[in-house]
Formats: C-alpha cells, sequence, structure tokens
C-alpha cells in the first residue's frame, strides 16, 4: 500500500444531505477533504474527535460550542473533543480539510458514493 493518495481516487463517503469526504485515515487521525453542498445545514453534534480545519473555498456558518463565526477561506478552526457544534454552508457551498483525532472509526458504516474527480485550485 502507498504512502501517498490523491483525492480523485478516494472514495467519496455521505457524511449527510449535502455533505461529503474523501478521506485517508492514519492510525492516529482521519483527514479528510470535505464538500457542503450550497445552503446545507449541518445540525449540531459532538464526537469523541478533536477536530482542526481550513476553509479552502466559499463560506460557512459556523458555531463552536457558544460561539458562531461567518468563515472564509483561510480561516482556521479548532473543536475540542465533545464540544456541540453545526454548520451552514454559504450560497456557493463551502470546502474544506479537517483532521480527526483520533481517527473516525464511526465513518467506516456510512454510505459510499461513486467516484468522481476533484479539482483544487
Amino acid at each position: 500500500m502507498s504512502a501517498f493518495s490523491n483525492a480523485s481516487d478516494l472514495t467519496p463517503i455521505k457524511i449527510w444531505d449535502g455533505v461529503v469526504a474523501r478521506a485517508v485515515v492514519g492510525a492516529e487521525a482521519t483527514l479528510a477533504l470535505i464538500d457542503l453542498e450550497p445552503n446545507t445545514h449541518v445540525p449540531e453534534h459532538h464526537h469523541v474527535n478533536e477536530q482542526t480545519g481550513i476553509l479552502i473555498g466559499g463560506s460557512m456558518s459556523f458555531t463552536i460550542g457558544d460561539e458562531t463565526k461567518e468563515i472564509e477561506p483561510g480561516e482556521m478552526w479548532v473543536i475540542p473533543a465533545d464540544v456541540p457544534h453545526s454548520v451552514v454552508s454559504g450560497p456557493n457551498g463551502a470546502r474544506l480539510a479537517e483532521l480527526f483525532a483520533p481517527p473516525r472509526a464511526d465513518w467506516a458504516g456510512l454510505e459510499r458514493l461513486a467516484a468522481a474527480p476533484v479539482t483544487l485550485p
């Protein structure tokens, strides 16, 4: 197995309606490229994984705990384990990269979608 991956070769995972991730999983963390369709609402949730990320494109309104912020490309965040958070993507959707530690074992049973090319800047 190679140490290298290309996002276009990774099987898309349907996280929620309008939310698709392509992920690589290591022993200690999951790194995911996540696409949100325009105006997608990710409901408040929490998990055991610490979550760090950066918005690559688009926009979103992100609530972490009791703080809400309009996020633009280049902005980053850290969500400690078990802190409630939610997102609403902007009118053009959003593309983000997120790191989860420990790995997202709960994604193993989620629906896999047909592979599609990923265009990156």
